[in-house]
């Protein structure tokens, strides 16, 4: 069997399963397990694929084909231009959310401290660490499990811009911080079960669930903020597509200024972001 052929079948059998972007994912896999791009496979196309990797190449179209996330199967997953290890333990990153990167970098000066809560694979603190001039921070997250996945992405990424602490929101932070970024869980509980199976089978429920209204976290975050930034310093957080109006009221009423809420590419509310 030729690549080319091997590749036809996988798109086959993923779009049989009813995989959202499954030519793209069988091409994703194919690459993967053959560690080919773009260009070598177009020159290789017709050359046969061996057993063995034919065998793994399957195995791992199998597992995309009951719904296992594609990042799973990898184990990474690109976010800012950096590739970051994932698992089970920690929310997959997405590309909403290199938005709240994107404000970040804008608003927090060089040479800042910066604190992440619930902080998972570490994207988006690695990415201010590697990213911005001078940054350094800390990442905090209530699960060891995403904390064992952000410290090897930190180590490799960052070096020692980053510590990462076990603790619930405040419980584990000290001193202060020019910003404090954080994209908590903020799906309501109800409507998690209506989430795709990938992400409701697959993706920690801890990171998910907002609880009932979704706003648990925020709240949270906002009132206590003050605390740990220094005069005019940043928050940001990430939010849902319908968040941005309930959130900004927090932000007001914990005596934030200019607060703002920024779209995503997708024109979706995704930010909010304010100082003291």
């Amino acid at each position: 069997m030729t690549l080319k052929e091997a590749l036809d079948r996988g798109i086959l059998l993923l779009e049989k399963e009813e995989i959202p972007d499954a030519k793209l994912d069988a091409w994703y896999l194919l690459s993967y397990v053959c560690k080919l791009t773009k260009a070598q496979y177009f020159l290789k196309q017709n050359d046969d694929i061996d057993e063995a990797t034919l065998r793994e190449y399957n195995y791992a179209l199998k597992q995309r084909a009951s719904h296992i996330p594609l990042q799973h199967i990898t184990g990474e997953q690109d976010f800012m231009g950096l590739t970051f290890k994932v698992n089970e333990h920690v929310l997959i990153p997405r590309q909403d959310t290199e938005t709240l990167v994107e404000e970040a970098l804008k608003e927090i000066p060089e040479n800042s401290r910066v604190l992440d809560l619930c902080t998972g694979s570490g994207c988006v603190i690695i990415s201010l660490a590697v990213l911005g001039k001078g940054i350094s921070g800390v990442g905090v997250d209530i699960s060891e499990e995403a904390l064992a996945v952000a410290r090897e992405n930190g180590s490799r990424l960052a070096g020692t811009k980053v510590d990462f602490v076990q603790g619930n929101l405040w419980e584990k932070a000290t001193g202060k911080f020019n910003g404090i970024v954080s994209n908590p869980p903020y799906i309501r509980t109800k409507d998690i079960e209506d989430l795709s199976s990938e992400v409701k089978e697959h993706e920690p429920r801890i990171a998910l669930d907002g609880t009932e209204d979704g706003l648990y976290f925020y709240r949270e975050i906002t009132q206590r903020a003050k605390e740990y930034l220094v005069d005019g310093g940043w928050l940001l957080v990430e939010i849902g597509y319908d968040q941005g109006t309930d959130v900004k009221a927090l932000f007001e009423e914990a005596g934030f200024k200019e607060v703002q809420v920024i779209k995503d590419l997708a024109k979706n509310d995704r930010v909010v972001k304010g100082h003291l």
